[in-house]
């Protein structure tokens, strides 16, 4: 049976009625049923101060980035708080203006260091980006495979354009950075729904787990047919 308990109270201040209502739906989930709480929260901050949460984590991605940070951790933690579409719409914005501001920092006082490192093993590459600069470099976003801060100063060695570099990884990382979103959306949307925590069994069965993974099987497996075709 789906209960829903209710209460005037903020579940974030200790009270009486609070603590009977959370006993309560203990006792009922023991029982196999379903239960959902319902009560205001004065403390929800990203709810009370959404325009300040955009812009801590928007800033905060792209120190992140600057600091040689992964993409991924991000984007499952933009879905989480932010849903997928929106998640995916921050995340993908603020991880391309911090890979373009790493970009040109390194083109500008790492990039002899990074063709003395790089260069025997990328620097076949050269010729596939003279033939069509945007286009290559957005399969070198979608297709992946490399660590994401070695991804964002590597183009250095071609001397990408800014505009197409900022385009090129803005679309290329577009559809890998929404299911890793949809995921951490799904994450989100389970543990609000559970009282209890829920088990691997459950997160797996829930469509909102296992769609984006599916979803980033078949994406990989796209990739790497890609990239087999490239070399």
């Amino acid at each position: 049976m789906k209960i829903a308990l209710t209460s005037p109270y903020d579940f974030s201040r200790p009270s009486g009625v609070n603590n009977h209502i959370l006993g309560l739906a203990k006792e009922l989930l023991k029982l196999k049923h379903q239960v959902k709480i319902i009560g205001p929260s004065n403390q929800n901050f990203k709810e009370n101060n959404f325009l300040l949460t955009i812009i801590i984590f928007f800033v905060s991605c792209i120190l992140w980035v600057l600091l040689l940070g992964f993409g991924s951790p991000v984007a499952l933690l933009g879905g989480f708080i932010f849903g997928k579409w929106f998640g995916t719409l921050i995340v993908i914005f603020s991880l391309t203006i911090g890979a373009t501001c790493l970009y040109l920092f390194a083109n500008f006082f790492l990039k002899e260091l990074i063709k003395e490192k790089f260069e025997k093993k990328f620097g076949k590459m050269l010729n596939n980006f003279k033939k069509n600069e945007f286009i290559y470099f957005f399969i070198y976003r979608f297709v992946g495979g490399i660590p994401f801060f070695i991804a964002n100063i590597l183009p250095t060695l071609f001397n990408i354009k800014v505009k197409n570099y900022f385009f090129g990884s803005l679309f290329g990382m577009m559809p890998g950075i929404f299911i890793i979103s949809s995921l951490g959306s799904g994450l989100e949307k389970i543990i609000n729904e559970n009282l209890a925590q829920p088990s691997f069994f459950d997160l797996i069965k829930s469509p909102e787990i296992f769609i984006p993974i599916i979803s980033f099987l078949f994406l990989f497996l796209i990739t790497f047919i890609i990239r087999k075709k490239l070399n």
